[in-house]
């Protein structure tokens, strides 16, 4: 390891370094705006100049530069300082003074840096220049005269999101960044380069002229809109969450964030249920909470009382929902509404048991049923991590864009009994094979896919290959609080009472019996439900959620709920005192304590340890895949259907629709 000093501190750093790192590591804030520490070096920005002996007498770029051994760095002379001001005044000479109107201010690196290393003056007079707009998609608003041509947007986007429609054109001073033909990004993760950008040529266009970061309060929680389960910050102000933005988690999204999970948030006041309604004369009119308590009471179903959780719910919602289902002495529990039924009687079965970081490592992966890009795009990401590592990609099901390139193996499950040679030979050689099972497969292919565990090598000392990909924020929680039957939803359907916990994706014809829909929004179940309790969203509540990998997480209450609306436990503790069945507490502390009896693997925010076992269950492959169980990506759930930004995604980028810019 190199011996370097940085202004005279020696330190040593790890093999191939660069001195950027090394300054960083011996405490030296040294300014950037090219260098991102995930992705490429670009070296075009200039701003992170320092002094380095052996070597020229003259600034060098720092984040370009690997640190050798006995390397003397100097980050505060007289000739460093001189070079950044320099620079500095390069990058202003065309940057527009749109600071009052632009919405990075505040939060802005060229605000930060010009005020820290630059002049204060300026020695240019000429006329700036000015570059026209370009159209990259309904979610980022760009005002390219701002751009200072770091580069990152397109690094990004080729590294990152794998999907190649940002580039530069034009030279020298006349270099313009725009999407391929001016058109839409078509990214799921496109909202990530409002992040790296670092000035405001790039802004989130739902957010636009909203608030300024100062006005804002900022929450920490999780996101719900997939498994992956997204460290966030919700930036709220009054009772209304204005942004999301993700936080950093090495294990889990790194500091990436989906545009749904950015950009759903909008949703959250639209089509809100903010009181209690009753079904009376075939018409949906508002109730009283004793009214409608009191019309749940008249059912009398007895012991035939179900509850079916919605992919957005908390744990405290469903073991609440449980404890009342069990005290009317009944059983019937589901949380896979949309009918996959797979075998849980080993949960290490139904987990992600590599880790989505651990996706990085894998050397040979096998997707079987997935398409990876819509149903979890961050460990998508991760996966094209591990393919410029070496690794090498087969797939099974109908062949789709995943950012990288996939050996199709056809679309029949019954590959899974006779995988090709090749398959067979690259994971004879694997030391770290992978293979992932989508919803897709679940239901046809989960007995056969357990059986490839030993063929392939799944399974050794300190590596588990075998994943299975969920698609729903609660899957993982239900599944360790006992939301699965037997025989799946099918088993609940014929209760004369059903609890639906914002489960919207419920073939509603099939249940006969009286249906109470507990949830936020009016969506298809509020639309035939016989009563309607009002609950709150994932914004609106501190609750418990349990991602793909059974990482057990927390998230903190941003808002209050509208109206009449009350948090989904406190409706089912009162519920329950009318029902002449009370639950034993009175706040979230007392349920969660009660949680964390029946489930103690829920008590610690950590990843639950799940021992491996393999059920037996038929490992007889069998089905065709037509296609994935999500059919477009923005409008999975209640909140993303009520978002004017989701269905504006969904119509311009799934469904092709062309929408026309209005002149500025």
């Amino acid at each position: 390891m190199p011996l370097v000093k940085v202004d005279g501190v020696e330190i040593e750093v790890p093999q191939g370094a660069t001195v950027l790192q090394a300054c960083e590591l011996a405490g030296k804030e040294i300014p950037r705006f090219c260098y991102h520490e995930r992705l490429s070096i670009a070296g075009n920005c200039r701003m992170c100049l320092v002094e380095v002996k052996p070597g020229p007498p003259k600034p060098q770029a720092s984040c370009a530069l690997p640190a050798a051994d006995k390397q003397e760095i100097f980050t505060n002379t007289p000739m460093v300082k001189n070079a950044r001001e320099g620079m500095m005044e390069f990058l202003l000479i065309n940057h527009p003074l749109d600071c009052p109107i632009c919405d990075q201010g505040g939060e802005c690196d060229l605000q930060d840096q010009s005020i820290a290393y630059g002049r204060g003056h300026s020695r240019y007079d000429e006329n700036k220049r000015a570059v026209t707009e370009k159209y990259m998609g309904p979610i980022v608003k760009t005002v390219m005269t701002r751009c200072i041509q770091c580069t990152r947007c397109i690094r990004f986007a080729e590294e990152v999101a794998g999907v190649e429609e940002i580039g530069a054109i034009y030279r020298g001073e006349n270099m313009q960044i725009t999407s391929y033909l001016e058109e839409a990004v078509t990214s799921e993760l496109s909202g990530n380069v409002v992040d790296l950008c670092p000035v405001g040529a790039l802004t989130s266009k739902p957010y636009a002229f909203e608030a300024r970061p100062w006005e804002l309060r900022k929450t920490l929680t999780i996101d719900v809109m997939d498994a992956v389960g997204t460290n966030i910050r919700l930036d709220s102000r009054g009772r209304q969450v204005l942004r999301c933005v993700p936080r950093i988690n090495e294990d889990v999204n790194e500091e990436w964030a989906t545009d749904k999970t950015r950009h759903a948030v909008d949703g959250l006041v639209r089509r809100r249920l903010d009181k209690p309604y009753v079904r009376m004369n075939g018409k949906l009119v508002p109730a009283t909470w004793d009214e409608a308590f009191a019309a749940i009471k008249a059912v009398g179903a007895g012991s035939s009382v179900a509850a079916i959780a919605g992919d957005l719910v908390d744990c405290e919602t469903m073991f609440a929902a449980k404890m009342l289902v069990e005290k009317l002495g009944s059983t019937l529990l589901e949380g896979r509404q949309t009918g996959m039924a797979y075998d849980t009687s080993s949960l290490a079965a139904v987990n992600f048991n590599t880790t989505i970081a651990g996706t990085e490592r894998a050397d040979v992966i096998l997707l079987v049923g997935t398409n990876l890009r819509w149903e979890a795009p961050l460990v998508n990401t991760r996966v094209r991590k591990a393919i410029k590592k070496g690794a090498k990609v087969f797939a099974i099901g109908p062949e789709t864009d995943l950012t990288y390139k996939a050996e199709w193996l056809g679309d029949d499950l019954a590959l899974l009994g006779a995988l090709p040679d090749m398959v067979m030979e690259a994971f004879g050689k694997a030391e770290r094979p992978m293979v992932i099972v989508g919803g897709g497969a679940l239901k046809g292919g989960h007995g056969a896919a357990l059986a490839l565990v030993e063929p392939l090598g799944l399974v050794k000392d300190g590596w588990n290959g075998f994943n299975v990909v969920h698609m729903a924020a609660s899957r993982m929680g239900g599944l360790m609080l006992g939301y699965a039957q037997a025989g799946g939803i099918a088993d609940v359907m014929g209760a004369k009472l059903g609890f639906f916990l914002g489960a919207d994706e419920v073939d509603f014809g099939k249940f006969a019996g009286f249906k109470v829909f507990v949830g936020h929004h009016g969506d298809k179940g509020a639309a035939v439900a016989d009563v309607i309790l009002p609950g709150v969203t994932y914004a609106e509540r501190s609750g418990t959620w349990v991602n793909l990998e059974g990482r057990v997480q927390r998230g903190e209450r941003a808002v209050f709920a509208p109206g009449d609306a009350r948090e989904d436990w406190t409706i089912f503790r009162a519920l329950s005192e009318v029902l002449g069945a009370t639950l034993p507490f009175d706040s979230l502390e007392g349920l969660r304590e009660e949680m964390y009896t029946a489930v103690p693997a829920l008590r610690h925010q950590m990843l639950a340890t799940f021992e491996w076992s393999v059920p037996s269950i038929e490992a007889k492959g069998e089905g065709v895949l037509a296609g994935y169980p999500i059919k477009d990506f923005y409008l999975t759930n209640a909140i993303c259907r009520a978002s004017p930004t989701m269905q504006r995604c969904s119509a311009e980028l799934v469904h092709g629709e062309g929408f026309a810019e209005a002149a500025e």
